[in-house]
């Protein structure tokens, strides 16, 4: 199964305040940005009862933003929760062909998979070749091109035909 999720990243390990070690910081608001010792700083947050929170660690000076951290943080967690809520699931379904495989059950194994792909899944398409058919593994190319050609309108190769051991895969993604 893949998740394909935007990430938001909350960092809790910002500085705050008191914990803030550094001489002089560039102190960055809605419309100005200016350099200032990092007392004076923390004197105008606590004046506006909210926290001084180092943004940029590693600039030089270190930038830092009057806030409300936890209103900062809970809005961070919202936008988290959001994403994940809103998260796309990818699912892999898995179609197995042999190289012997009759033209009929290529046609109902092709539209099970056409069901699939409609739903929005990937389908993984795979053939084991067992015994002596490991001399034969054209006859599985060949099953995977006839399998293929009857999904022709409802999907997309992701990847071609491969051999990996004793198996051949190829991955279907649905058409756009």
């Amino acid at each position: 199964m893949i998740l394909i999720v935007e990430v938001y990243i909350i960092n809790k390990n910002n500085n705050l305040n008191e914990q803030i070690r550094v001489d002089k910081i560039r102190l960055v608001g809605e419309k100005e940005s200016t350099i200032l010792k990092t007392r004076e700083a923390l004197e105008m947050a606590r004046e506006r009862g909210m926290d001084l929170v180092m943004v940029s660690p590693q600039a030089k000076p270190p930038v830092c933003k009057i806030m409300n951290y936890s209103k900062f943080l809970y809005e961070q967690s919202k936008k988290v929760k959001m994403a994940r809520k809103n998260q796309k699931i990818v699912e892999m379904k898995e179609i197995r062909l042999s190289a012997t495989i009759e033209l009929n059950d290529i046609e109902i194994k092709a539209n099970n998979a056409r069901k699939f792909l409609d739903k929005g899944n990937k389908v993984k398409v795979s053939i084991r070749f067992r015994g002596r058919q490991n001399n034969y593994t054209s006859l599985g190319r060949k099953v995977m091109n006839v399998f293929l050609s009857k999904l022709e309108e409802s999907a997309s190769v992701e990847r071609a035909p491969k051999l990996e051991g004793n198996n051949m895969f190829m991955i279907l993604a649905p058409k756009k």
